[in-house]
């Protein structure tokens, strides 16, 4: 029995197409079967097409009711037999339907050093931006489990990425993104390895 792996993603999907790689690989112990974005014209829907991964759009455009909204994207992963839901720069809350019925089985990947530079507003470059701000010399990025607050939810798995004297925004995000797409892609298949032996 695979462990199935919904993604939520709003632009291009950069951690999406991490995990697709690393479920390739023979040792994998996950399936990426869903992906769903609040963006039709996302890279991450497009990546799914390429993929032939089964794929929806579910935004305030499609459900302009947020309960409905809610609803519906419970629905989907109900629908495909969803493990593990992971949003990675997906810009949207999840509704507390979706957070009551995946209690536990959500998580986001964020390109910070948890509880530093997260919250609302802290997506982006504006992490980065805030990073550099504070004068830190390490950032890096953290897979936390999903609460009905942004980035407060416990703390999986994080990597440390060093803060160089001349960074900018653009070069510290670069690096901590690639930190991201490994530890994202390692902590997956470490939760469907452990959800396997249960």
């Amino acid at each position: 029995m695979s462990f199935k792996v919904a993604v939520l993603a709003s632009h291009t999907g950069s951690n999406l197409r991490a995990l697709t790689a690393a479920a390739a690989l023979p040792q994998a112990a996950f399936t990426v079967e869903l992906v769903v974005s609040n963006n039709s014209a996302s890279g991450a829907l497009a990546h799914a097409r390429e993929l032939g991964i089964p794929w929806l759009h579910l935004s305030g455009r499609t459900h302009p009711d947020q309960e409905q909204l809610d609803l519906a994207m419970l629905a989907a992963l109900t629908e495909h037999r969803i493990d593990l839901v992971v949003t990675a720069g997906f810009l949207r809350k999840i509704g507390p339907i979706t957070l009551s019925g995946y209690a536990g089985r959500i998580v986001n990947i964020h390109p910070s050093l948890l509880p530093r530079h997260g919250g609302p507003g802290m997506h982006g470059l504006h992490v980065h931006e805030s990073v550099l701000a504070s004068g830190d010399t390490v950032s890096g990025a953290s897979v936390h489990h999903v609460t009905a607050n942004y980035d407060e939810g416990p703390v999986i798995a994080s990597r440390e990425v060093p803060v160089l004297s001349g960074d900018s925004v653009e070069s510290l995000a670069a690096r901590v993104l690639t930190a991201e797409h490994g530890l994202l892609a390692e902590t997956v298949q470490a939760l469907a390895v452990a959800h396997a032996d249960r």
